[in-house]
């Protein structure tokens, strides 16, 4: 595993090993989004990984689809996280925040607003969501106008200078998992006839212009994006286009010289190895249950500059350290992966233990 722990460089920074924490919900924010101190403990304990990518984090009010995630669109989130960047940076570490707007995965209840939620096409996903009242259908959402999708790209265009603002070495954009760029994506959630909708290039044209606006403000050198090809998570079905979809996608992303691309892989390897040659920058990779013995596999191949790890680092904020010495992990407790205050959170034991 020796090249687990090699430098590698992101970007404009380099980062101390070729470990990522990947991002997860933990719904623990205060109620109006602002990061807790809990938040704190919790990504410092965690700094000795190459580069924390935060929890997806909404640009706006119409981007929460959870209850208690953060946000980073005004002045008490920005104070939030500039904690949270601080006790990471003062351990040597590097953090990107992701910047998650969910479309339709939401409910009313979940919202500051309250109001239905927003997507390519006002087509349902055909799932549950959690609210304070327990689990809940998610409702039909509201089809964007296109002067509303440019709004939706503002607003993640704010968001960055936010995370940049709040400390961030740079931002995630999230394109995986359901959420609203994959729902443009997708044939089964984008319906659309005009410039969004339709064509491969009309579909992408979202995901591209998100991209475009967050490296203009930011810089393209502090932005990373994140995709999960034929993934079917939160009702989504991207259909018989999917592969020339992220062909043609990617290798326009790829002008934009991004900091880097982050897939969640699912199996299909000779995909896996056409977006390695489509992309020109570093290359995250995060397998879906993978068992630790294959952890370096992408990098042994050279196909990843870095993987990133899930729920062994919910339970060993040390995980770095255990790999080392061949520690054994503690067991995530998936009872309290969303259940709030500091149990399951900050509460997993180090092997040695840690002094703030």
């Amino acid at each position: 595993m020796s090249k687990l722990f090699e430098e590698v460089r992101i970007g404009n920074i380099n980062i101390k090993n070729r470990i990522g924490m990947a991002p997860m919900t933990r719904s623990r924010a205060l109620e109006d989004g602002t990061p807790s101190n809990l938040a704190v403990e919790y990504y410092g304990q965690r700094a000795s990984v190459g580069l924390i990518i935060s929890e997806g984090t909404q640009p706006s009010d119409d981007g929460q689809g959870y209850t208690n995630t953060p946000g980073i669109y005004t002045k008490a989130h920005i104070e939030g996280w500039k904690k949270v960047t601080s006790k990471v940076h003062s351990k040597d570490g590097k953090i990107f925040i992701q910047l998650m707007h969910v479309g339709r995965v939401s409910h009313p209840d979940n919202t500051p607003h309250h109001r239905q939620a927003v997507a390519p096409s006002a087509i349902a996903p055909n799932v549950e969501i959690f609210t304070a009242q327990g689990m809940k259908q998610i409702p039909t959402p509201r089809e964007l106008t296109e002067e509303e999708i440019k709004d939706v790209i503002n607003d993640f265009r704010l968001a960055a200078r936010a995370a940049i603002e709040a400390g961030a070495d740079g931002v995630e954009i999230h394109g995986a998992n359901g959420y609203l760029i994959q729902q443009f994506i997708s044939e089964n959630s984008n319906h659309r006839q005009d410039a969004y909708g339709g064509s491969i290039e009309n579909r992408s044209r979202f995901a591209i212009e998100v991209a475009k606006a967050v490296v203009e403000e930011i810089g393209a050198e502090r932005v990373g994006i994140r995709f999960s090809p034929q993934g079917t998570l939160n009702g989504i079905e991207e259909g018989e286009t999917s592969i020339e979809m992220y062909h043609y996608l990617i290798a326009e992303l790829n002008k934009l010289k991004l900091a880097y691309l982050h897939i969640m892989h699912f199996g299909n390897e000779p995909l896996l190895q056409e977006i390695r040659k489509l992309w020109s920058q570093a290359l995250l990779i995060n397998r879906a249950g993978r068992p630790l013995d294959k952890l370096t596999v992408d990098l042994d191949n050279e196909v990843a500059d870095v993987v990133t790890v899930g729920t062994w680092l919910i339970a060993n904020p040390d995980f770095v350290e255990r790999l080392k010495v061949n520690a054994q992990l503690n067991e995530p407790d998936r009872n309290t992966m969303y259940a709030g205050g500091a149990q399951g959170y900050t509460d997993y034991p180090f092997l040695i233990e840690e002094h703030n």
